[in-house]
């Protein structure tokens, strides 16, 4: 069973090779590892290229401008012959060698999608977590309320994106989300949580950088429910926030 795992970068020099590492040391080997550049300007193709022999012909990649990162997640979909895809941010990296083989052992079940745990870290000590996002507790109806499971652990079936579409165009940071509601809510997709710490995000992402940015996700957040045909609101929404409190503690 091969997974179709893609990288999208821009000016990711500073943290791309501790991506392109985690992935060269993955237990599992049958993955198709598709990095999209969009046109970087810092040394980042450079990496690629220094690091591409080492994947033994594994790997593929492009470097063009795109229109932002859902747009580069669509390229890296339309690139991929794998059978499971999957995502890994180019700031983040697997938090253990033998996160890519749960994935594989999960998908012989009879399911669509899988998904787990993720934490984050502050970009000067990635040893110690400073937040812990568990998928535990999600359900389809709590995407009403903004929740939804971690979408760096995220991994679906490549026939789902053939038939539902890839991420939308028309959200600017919510596009994940809104994926995850016509997953859920329109193809009432199965599904299985995975126990397992996935992925190290580093801290500082768009979505979160300011109060403005997270007012704008919650507006999205809200008019993704409504889109893909489930009752939500600006204030329901809004409601995710007080289960990243807890994260946080």
């Amino acid at each position: 069973m091969k997974i179709s795992l893609i990288t999208t970068t821009y000016n990711s020099a500073g943290t791309l090779r501790d991506t392109m590492e985690s992935v060269l040391g993955q237990t599992y080997t049958d993955v198709e590892y598709i990095v999209v550049d969009g046109a970087s300007s810092d040394g980042t193709v450079d990496i690629i290229k220094e690091y591409e022999p080492r994947f033994g012909g594994r790997i593929r990649w492009i470097s063009e401008k795109d229109k932002g990162l859902y747009d580069a997640m669509n390229k890296g979909i339309n690139m991929a012959t794998g059978d499971i895809v999957g995502i890994l941010n180019s700031d983040d990296f697997f938090t253990s060698n033998t996160v890519l083989q749960s994935v594989a052992e999960a998908f012989f079940d009879d399911i669509d999608a899988v998904y787990g745990d993720i934490h984050f870290v502050r970009p000067g000590n990635l040893d110690k977590c400073v937040r812990y996002y568990s998928s535990r507790n999600f359900r389809p109806w709590a995407l009403r309320f903004g929740y939804m499971p971690a979408h760096p652990s995220f991994y679906a079936r490549r026939e789902l994106f053939e038939k539902y579409g890839v991420y939308s165009l028309n959200y600017r940071l919510a596009a994940d989300y809104e994926m995850m509601v016509r997953l859920f809510r329109k193809a009432k997709i199965r599904y299985k949580y995975l126990p397992v710490d996935m992925v190290t995000m580093r801290t500082g992402g768009v979505s979160t950088k300011s109060v403005r940015n997270r007012l704008q996700l919650t507006v999205e957040d809200a008019k993704a429910c409504r889109e893909n045909g489930m009752y939500s609101n600006f204030l329901m929404c809004s409601c995710k926030y007080i289960t990243k409190f807890f994260e946080f503690i």
